[in-house]
């Protein structure tokens, strides 16, 4: 037996006034123990507990997040490469557990899931910081200070304003910026993090676990805010529900636990409805009105759970009487005048209504970026799906959604890489129902057929 086995240890578990002992192979989705018989068979599919790991940790946080009444179980530990003989022990002794003998042994191996809560909140001590160390960052308490970041990292947070590092490359001192928080690693040492600024958030690869579908793309871009809960495994063993979004200073994906937010009843003195407060705990955006400033004014907006603010945040549109407008359309069953503030042709909203997949361009992003994809009108749902262009393909090929016979051309020539005669030269997205390369095309296309017919005399008289 190596010594890694020997290190290792498995979590039994057994069910109040149940003697009977099952090994621990995961958790359930009701927050119960997943199970296997404690045999040399199911040894792989058991949850390997390192001494040196946190996995133990995770599993109980896991489990005491999802499951109301942890006293309904037993759990004990034991190590790998003595499990038979445990077992049969643990479950002789369970039979007789009020006998001193039979419960020191036991106590020995149970393991408390209460152990494994939430600590109360603690803010951070400032004289555990190495000031020294950071020092050699460019940072100081005073710069911190005086832009308000300190006491926010005080609190566990990230600094609200980015803040300038420095670090030394090839000699030189190079100049960044970032936000600032701090951490603590697994020894429990203070550690600085430093949160550099993307290109764009990462929405293409799995983060914590969990796949972006098209829409959580589509929400994240728009709003900041992935619009829904998901579920994340940050670490293995360690699932939860949790709120994504986007940091909007460093395009940094951010996630916070779902039961770390309690939905207020009132917010900007308009009472919530238990309707309201669901689909906030849930992740979705909702509209209110007349809602009350700081200044006494009052104003509509729609509200959402921001992870990066650890809190309800606010989405001001451009016209909130045409966005309700078009979100009570919706509630009607009627396809909306609108997707996203741009306005629907009578063509597209009757393919729509005839359950078709339509191509919109045009649209605008939060950074004022134009961008074009795919909708769909689901009536049964009440709402608008919407897709970019590979996934409408992917959608196309699988037979998932039905192409739109009004933009035959355009879509073939957008999302299928097809062309027609008139087009096929055209190098731009043309637009709905074109069939024809525009005059100012028609242009493009001659001066380019004429610089290549230059080209080609000009190699000619080379040779």
């Amino acid at each position: 037996m190596n010594e890694k086995v020997n290190d290792q240890e498995i979590l039994l578990v057994t069910e109040k006034d149940s003697n009977d002992l099952k090994a621990v192979t995961g958790i359930n989705e009701d927050g119960t123990p997943k199970t296997a018989k404690p045999t040399k068979e199911n040894e792989p599919d058991f949850l390997k507990i390192d001494k040196n790991s946190d996995l133990l940790e995770n599993f109980f946080k896991n489990f005491l997040n999802q499951y109301k009444d942890p006293t309904h179980f037993q759990f004990f530990k034991v190590p790998v490469n003595a499990l038979e003989n445990v077992v049969n022990v643990l479950e002789t002794m369970l039979k007789d557990s009020e006998n001193p003998s039979n419960k020191k042994f036991l106590d020995e191996h149970q393991v408390l899931p209460e152990a494994f809560a939430p600590k109360a909140y603690q803010a951070l001590d400032e004289s555990r910081i190495n000031w020294d160390q950071l020092a050699q960052l460019g940072i100081t308490k005073e710069k911190l200070e005086k832009f308000g970041n300190l006491e926010p990292m005080l609190n566990w947070q990230k600094s609200p304003t980015l803040v300038t590092i420095k670090t030394e490359a090839l000699g030189e001192s190079v100049y960044s910026d970032a936000r600032l928080s701090f951490r603590e690693d697994a020894e429990g040492n203070l550690k600085l993090r430093i949160h550099n600024i993307r290109n764009a958030p990462e929405l293409n690869y799995p983060f914590m676990g969990a796949t972006f579908t098209p829409e959580d793309k589509d929400n994240l871009r728009q709003t900041g805010n992935a619009g829904r809960l998901i579920e994340i495994e940050p670490k293995e063993g360690m699932k939860m529900q949790a709120f994504v979004s986007i940091d909007k200073l460093t395009n940094e994906l951010v996630a916070l636990r779902a039961d770390k937010i309690k939905i207020p009843d009132e917010y900007k003195g308009v009472k919530l409805n238990d309707e309201q407060k669901k689909d906030l705990a849930e992740g979705k955006g909702v509209y209110l009105e007349d809602m009350k400033s700081k200044k006494d004014t009052l104003f509509s907006a729609t509200i959402q759970i921001n992870a990066d603010r650890r809190g309800l945040e606010i989405h001001f549109n451009n016209n909130p009487k045409q966005s309700q407008s078009q979100n009570q359309s919706e509630e009607q069953g009627e396809v909306p005048k609108t997707f996203r503030k741009k306005e629907l042709t009578e063509d597209q909203r009757a393919s729509l209504n005839e359950g078709k997949t339509v191509y919109v361009s045009g649209l605008t992003d939060r950074n004022g970026k134009n961008y074009n994809g795919y909708i769909t009108w689901k009536p049964e749902d009440g709402k608008t799906d919407f897709m970019f262009a590979t996934d409408y393909k992917k959608a196309l090929e699988q037979n998932l959604v039905k192409p739109d016979d009004r933009h035959k051309v355009q879509v073939a020539v957008n999302s299928e890489g097809k062309t027609n005669e008139a087009t096929k030269k055209v190098k731009e997205p043309l637009e709905q129902r074109q069939t024809a390369p525009t005059e100012k095309q028609k242009e493009k296309q001659e001066n380019k057929q004429e610089q290549d017919e230059s080209q080609q005399q000009s190699r000619g008289v080379r040779r």
